[in-house]
């Protein structure tokens, strides 16, 4: 499986949710983002090492394949794997057998792939910087998940989400969020997506008072917004030669029916 998106979508948590929900939940849940390790090591992370294989490798240590037998590995931001390594992954997954860096047998695993990249793939094989034998080996079941801008009837379920998982961490429970503070968060558009819109809320949490949530606690929307219309009442004053008046109204966007969060495509 191959989860698609911008940055901050949600598609680790997705993974997660895939991989529990299946019947290898209670079989290990492995992860590796291959934009976190450097390249050198990579192999190693992966594959495992045997004693001697390099410098430093004082014995012999399984890779994250072998730590996920019989489960999910999950390989996030997977358009970083360098190309040197993707014949070697390519026949892991095919064949569920691989050496370890340094060794001469095979290693059998049973293991379910499930990859993520915030690039869209099918473009970078497009342009030689992946490998198309491994992007059809991995998009088996391809699931684009959209950015949070163009789903907005789900900030609310988000919102709620969110707050009661802060809660569970020990941060304020029972807060209310004022309609104009509900408003900014519909009217923004989310570049960070839900990752950005935990970091607002944990800070709106924080600077509740009495309760509520308000439109103050949000500062960084708010001003976020305020420079858009800045911008705007700019554009149509000189388009209008000066001209314009009056200030120049945010577009609201309307609270939508809950859109899917993810969206398959075959």
């Amino acid at each position: 499986m191959l989860l698609q998106g911008e940055s901050g979508t949600g598609k680790s948590l997705l993974a997660r949710m895939i991989h529990q929900e299946s019947d290898r939940g209670d079989k290990p849940l492995v992860e590796i983002n291959c934009a976190a390790i450097p390249e050198a090591l990579l192999e190693s992370e992966l594959f495992g090492h045997v004693k001697g294989a390099f410098t430093g490798a004082a014995s012999d240590r399984q890779g994250r394949l072998q730590a996920a037998h019989g489960g999910t590995l999950f390989l996030d931001e997977i358009s970083e794997l360098p190309l040197h390594l993707q014949p070697k992954l390519l026949k892991a997954i095919e064949e569920q057998s691989f050496q370890m860096v340094g060794a001469d047998k095979d290693v059998s695993v049973d293991v379910r792939i499930i990859a993520a990249s915030n690039q869209n793939l099918r473009e970078l094989v497009d342009n030689g910087r992946f490998r198309a034998d491994l992007y059809y080996r991995l998009a088996v079941i391809p699931v684009d998940i959209p950015a949070l801008r163009d789903r907005p009837g789900d900030i609310p379920l988000l919102i709620r989400f969110i707050c009661d998982q802060l809660v569970s961490r020990g941060y304020p429970d029972n807060l209310k969020c004022d309609d104009d503070a509900m408003q900014l968060m519909m009217d923004y558009p989310w570049p960070g997506n839900v990752r950005e819109l935990e970091n607002v809320l944990t800070q709106a949490m924080v600077f509740a008072r009495d309760g509520r949530i308000a439109a103050e606690a949000l500062y960084f929307v708010q001003h976020f917004l305020d420079r858009i219309v800045q911008r705007d009442s700019r554009l149509v004053s000189k388009r209008d030669g000066g001209g314009a008046t009056g200030a120049i109204q945010r577009k609201r966007r309307q609270t939508l029916p809950a859109t899917p969060i993810f969206t398959p495509r075959f």
